[in-house]
């Protein structure tokens, strides 16, 4: 796939990317107003830029839209918005703060790598366990945001449960990604 530069850069895939990341700063204002109305909303508004994400990248392949800004700021959009309300919960004590420390430093770690690979002339492309990771992770950020009991069900547990199996998913993808760049850092080297 070609990727475009220049003027092309402001193409609807990354207006959506960076809709993503402009929703941040409202997440984190609504959450440091919970209630149930304001989490509910905050929910919806973590929904529908999370769902950006499947169509920025989506768009961007099939309309031959692909550039090197959506390449940049689309992982950083999504570390973003999971990174932000994860720090919220912790504020806010519905998530424990060693939780997002490992998935937050998880991030920073892959980030690292892919930084230090691409520089060797190696890309660590995104593969389905990390794929599987990011959708997991939003799946259990839902009923966390969520919070208060909505029709007299408490989010809470499902959202704890998911949030471990989001822990566990983040730390094993890191794993896969370190033994990726290892490999590659070993047989660029052989």
């Amino acid at each position: 796939m070609a990727v475009k530069s220049g003027t092309d850069f402001m193409n609807l895939p990354n207006v959506l990317t960076l809709a993503r990341i402009g929703v941040v700063p409202f997440l984190v204002v609504m959450l440091y107003f919970p209630g149930k109305v304001m989490c509910l909303a905050a929910m919806l508004v973590f929904i529908a830029a999370s769902v950006t994400d499947v169509f920025d990248g989506f768009l961007a392949r099939r309309l031959g839209l692909v550039t090197n800004l959506g390449k940049f700021l689309d992982p950083l959009a999504d570390k973003l918005l999971i990174c932000s309300v994860l720090i919220m919960l912790v504020q806010l004590g519905w998530v424990e703060a060693w939780v997002a420390v490992a998935i937050i430093g998880r991030e920073m770690a892959v980030t690292g790598l892919r930084a230090v690979a691409v520089d060797a002339g190696v890309v660590i492309a995104a593969d389905r366990f990390g794929k599987l990771k990011t959708i997991i992770q939003t799946i259990a950020l839902c009923p966390l945001i969520l919070h208060y009991p909505l029709w007299g069900v408490d989010p809470q547990p499902l959202g704890i449960m998911l949030i471990y199996v989001a822990l566990g998913l983040t730390i094993g993808s890191g794993a896969n990604y370190m033994y990726s760049f290892f490999k590659h850092l070993h047989g660029t080297h052989a």
